[in-house]
């Protein structure tokens, strides 16, 4: 039975932000205790509250226990392993304690030299052997995953908040097992900035809430779960039946619970109580121009997608909801406004235009509708206008796209024959096009260092790209071969 999910790194009990009296800057640290409530995973909404809702008005609090299903109604699923092989090649900033940073922080002095920005692909000295089945980071992470195609999970890169999931909190240049999961086969993981899950098979259930150095399970007895994602301080799974569950930071109310868990403590304090155990989103909703609020009713998740503060997900009918931090047009809504259950993105809601797979970047999102179109909103550049509605990417018009990718500001795209990527400077990297190559790009442009390599798929982290290249024939791995390897000195 495929049921587990395990979390290391860290999310904060509660977030407090320190406002200054003049508007100035605001300080974010994880702090003090958490107060005792009980929260419930099904609220009833008040449709007609919200509708007649004054800006600013707090949402309600309410009340919840882990998710608990019975033995003897739990599914009993198996989930498969991703039929991918390939070598994983890597290219973009590997100075992991520096990247998003101004500098590297005092403790982590000791690594301040290490890694270097690789301008093309590079294959891992560590892993010429390893047949990689899926690569796994995040437009918030400078940490990384890989799966064997035997299940076994490998993680490598920043590590102070002990996110590598093995036991401490170095720092590692180059990808190694984690031991601590080595009896499981993994199907699935995700990173957040500071955290990790792991979707894996059998057994009980736990979570932490301070820094877990190593894999425990989160506290969850429900029905399987079968996908899950990382937003930055926030994680999302979904369970067998559809049902979406969420915890972590609420604070753009990214968790969908209709509250950003905000509240006043002391005099210039505002807290955000973060949510430590799953729980499930029960309301969706989709608004009129008029502004007017109706459930949609009978939501079964398929997928679900993360952005730095913002979610999206799609369900079985093709449908596309988003909500969290609205800045930038990220949410599709053509306004900027937070949203706190999950919305409607009326684009995709109409016959023959359904969504088939969505991408959640660090400041915008990405669909592909039923026709195969690739579409986009929210901003990769922020000095250019937001595209605050999806739109379809012009550039990309009778491409076939088979995986998608989003850092910070850079996009990669395997399709057909080809990779594709594209972002503004600055960049380190990541999008690939080589020493002698101009370094960032505005628009689409092939990755010609990745010529005839099959690319199966891309990730990004925050600042670094990941692929996986199908070596099956000799041909493939004669190109692979002719790539520089990545030997990362280390200490």
């Amino acid at each position: 039975l495929v049921c587990v999910c395990r979390l290391t790194g860290t999310m904060p009990r509660k977030k407090v932000t320190d406002v200054s009296g003049n508007g100035g800057m605001k300080k974010k640290r994880a702090t003090g205790k958490r107060k005792d409530r009980d929260f419930s995973s099904d609220d009833e909404f008040d449709f007609e509250q919200e509708n007649n809702k004054k800006p600013g008005r707090p949402a309600a609090k309410s009340g919840l226990q882990p998710v608990t299903v019975a033995d003897d109604v739990k599914e009993k699923i198996k989930l498969e392993l991703p039929k991918v092989k390939g070598q994983l090649l890597i290219f973009g900033a590997t100075n992991w304690d520096l990247i998003g940073r101004k500098e590297v922080p005092k403790q982590q002095a000791a690594f301040r030299n290490l890694g270097q920005n690789l301008w093309g692909p590079h294959r891992y000295g560590c892993l010429n052997d390893i047949q990689v089945s899926c690569v796994v980071s995040g437009p918030c992470a400078a940490h990384s995953l890989l799966m064997t195609t035997e299940g076994r999970l490998w993680s490598w890169g920043r590590n102070d908040k002990g996110q590598l999931g093995h036991g401490d909190t170095k720092r590692l240049e180059a990808p190694k097992v984690i031991e601590g999961l080595a009896d499981q086969v993994i199907v699935s993981a995700a990173c957040g900035r500071n955290h990790t899950l792991a979707l894996t098979g059998g057994c009980g259930w736990f979570y932490q809430t301070d820094a877990v150095l190593s894999p425990a399970p989160i506290s969850y007895n429900g029905q399987p779960l079968v996908k899950l994602a990382c937003g930055a301080e926030f994680s999302m799974v979904v369970d067998c039946k559809g049902n979406l569950y969420s915890f972590g930071c609420p604070e753009y109310g990214q968790l969908g619970h209709n509250s950003d868990g905000k509240f006043i403590a002391r005099a210039q304090r505002i807290e955000f109580d973060c949510e430590l155990i799953p729980r499930r989103v029960a309301i969706f909703i989709e608004k009129s121009k008029d502004g007017q609020v109706m459930p949609v009713p009978n939501v079964v998740v398929r997928d679900v997608s993360c952005g730095s503060n913002h979610t999206l997900v799609l369900d079985s009918q093709k449908r596309v909801f988003s909500w969290g931090f609205g800045g930038y047009g990220r949410l599709g809504h053509t306004e900027q406004k937070d949203e706190m259950v999950p919305r409607l993105v009326k684009l995709f809601d109409f016959p023959g235009r359904g969504a088939a797979q969505i991408y959640a970047g660090y400041q915008c999102s990405f669909a592909i509708n039923e026709m195969g179109v690739l579409f986009f909103w929210g901003v990769t550049n922020t000095s250019r206008d937001s595209t605050m509605y999806p739109k379809a990417v012009q550039d990309l018009c009778g491409w076939k796209v088979r995986s998608l990718a989003c850092g910070k500001s850079s996009i990669i795209i395997a399709a057909d024959e080809s990779t594709i990527s594209w972002g503004p400077a600055p960049t380190f990297g990541e999008l690939g096009y080589g020493d002698s190559k101009p370094k960032s790009s505005t628009t689409a442009q092939e990755v010609k260092t990745l010529d005839g390599i099959y690319v199966e798929q891309v990730v990004m982290g925050y600042a670094h790209s990941l692929v996986i290249a199908r070596q099956d024939a000799q041909q493939e791995q004669e190109k692979l071969k002719k790539l520089p390897e990545y030997n990362p000195r280390t200490i």
